[in-house]
């Protein structure tokens, strides 16, 4: 059974509706083609190698980049490379000024033109850059779409765990609302983004994520009692309690720890790919962002780094229309996040990313160029958040409870799966809350092979006040 008949079940119909709030939806703004945003405006791809145009066809081609077919037997081949311009006129009149007068210059990156005409670049184009969508808003596939099949079990498979997921969060969400834990964050919406991605890599890709991306752990294999020992903080916690619930990360699944400030993973990602890349490793980086991180210095460095040192790193924004309460109005002007990739020369694509399927066949299609040309690729996926923010949040302050509504109710994708996965969610958590917590000295070990003055003081002054104060110190932490 491949996905296309899965997508036309009842359940994951819902789930693969895809009309973006608040991204205003026009037919010429989805593409069942999918289109990379290529790196130089001025180069087109073929063969594998950049070629410069021939200065005869500078009025004739410079609209648009032909397209080069990739070694990939998937939906690689049918990769373009698009550059959007400016309109015909401003680009006669260059060609005029060309014509006139042909001069230039061998300039650091490449040869540059000179022009008697000032023309500025401009600010925005007439056209928006497509979203690959393969689905339709029933949830068949569009007519001409392009896109890689899935075998029945990795189609069961990535169904149960958006099920699995979509479970969990609910009830760790309702778990913090009863005191029992004291944060979490949901990925409610966000589910297709991250179990497809999740199907679409390679076991030994590592994933650095920002902290909406536990799918990928799930699908990787990381427990449903380890997802509670961590929210939880337990003994059996392979953080050993230390870090904030939702900070998950493993060793074992190539998972880098969720770190609090936002966009931190984006430049160790490039250091990380350009490691791999020097130990000549068939494997890369994947570095996940949401749109308010891509309005933070690292991204800018991250990117640029990646692309100087050609590192093999996937950076996949979730542009969801929100940094918390910020809208993307009022992040940046620029055409979303996909055009920013071209200004550090890094091929880009925007995709659905309630589209199960585009998200699986754009980022195992992209992941196969990152590895096998030892580049980055910027994906940006339009999605919608659901949930809260976190439970510190409260998201009908800033958005309208009927558009929340919608999504939780008419878009909600497996509301009829749940029974089974719930009892399996709900007797981990009644075992995390009843498992001792990881003991206090846990604070002070794994850093140093011997405890430095200043931590052995530390850990006096903590014991005294605990002390002092011990109807203030939860009782089922060991001392």
């Amino acid at each position: 059974m491949s996905f296309y008949r899965l997508a036309r079940s009842r359940t994951i119909t819902c789930f693969l509706k895809t009309k973006i709030c608040p991204f205003e939806t026009h037919e010429r703004f989805i593409t069942p083609n999918y289109s990379f945003f290529h790196a130089y405006s001025s180069y087109k791809t073929l063969a594998g190698n950049f070629i410069r145009r021939p200065q005869e066809s500078w009025g004739q081609t410079a609209n648009i980049l032909a397209f080069r077919r990739f070694e990939s037997a998937r939906a690689g081949e049918q990769a373009e490379a698009v550059s959007y311009t400016d309109d015909d006129e401003d680009d006669n009149q260059e060609r005029d000024a060309y014509n006139f007068n042909v001069q230039a210059i061998d300039f650091p990156g490449g040869r540059v033109t000179f022009t008697p005409q000032i023309k500025f670049i401009s600010e925005s184009t007439d056209k928006r850059v497509p979203c690959y969508r393969v689905l339709d808003d029933d949830g068949y596939p569009i007519a001409g779409s392009r896109f890689e099949q899935v075998d029945k079990e990795t189609a069961v498979k990535m169904y149960k765990s958006m099920v699995t997921l979509q479970i969990m969060d609910h009830i760790f969400y309702e778990a913090q609302r009863q005191g029992r834990i004291s944060f979490y964050m949901t990925s409610m919406g966000e589910e297709a983004i991250n179990i497809a991605t999740a199907a679409a890599l390679s076991p030994d890709d590592i994933i650095l994520p920002q902290y909406r991306e536990p799918g990928i752990l799930l699908w990787r294999g990381f427990t449903i009692e380890e997802f509670a020992n961590q929210c939880f903080g337990t003994k059996n916690d392979t953080g050993k309690g230390r870090q904030m619930p939702v900070h998950y990360g493993s060793k074992k699944h190539n998972f880098v720890t969720v770190s609090s400030p936002i966009a931190t993973q984006l430049p160790q990602a490039a250091g990380i790919a350009y490691s791999l890349k020097m130990d000549n490793k068939e494997a890369c980086a994947v570095a996940f962002t949401g749109d308010g991180g891509t309005s933070e210095g690292d991204f800018h460095a991250g990117l640029n780094f990646a692309a100087v040192m050609e590192a093999p790193v996937l950076f996949i924004c979730r542009n969801n229309g929100w940094a918390i309460s910020t809208p993307i109005s009022d992040q940046f002007r620029s055409d979303g996040v996909v055009v920013k990739g071209q200004a550090y020369g890094i091929r880009s694509v925007r995709i659905d990313g309630n589209d199960t399927l585009a998200v699986y066949t754009a980022i195992r299609t992209a992941r196969d160029m990152v590895v096998r040309e030892q580049k980055p690729i910027l994906v940006e996926a339009l999605t919608y958040r659901v949930g809260h923010h976190s439970t510190s949040d409260d998201s009908t302050k800033y958005r309208p409870m009927n558009e929340i509504e919608h999504w939780k109710t008419a878009r909600n994708p497996l509301a009829d799966s749940e029974n089974g996965f719930r009892e399996t969610v709900m007797n981990a958590i009644q075992v995390a809350d009843k498992t001792e917590k990881s003991s206090l000295k846990e604070l002070f070990t794994d850093v140093y092979d011997r405890l430095p003055s200043n931590l052995q003081d530390q850990e006096k002054s903590l014991r005294e006040t605990i002390k002092r104060h011990g109807q203030d110190f939860p009782a089922d932490v060991p001392l």
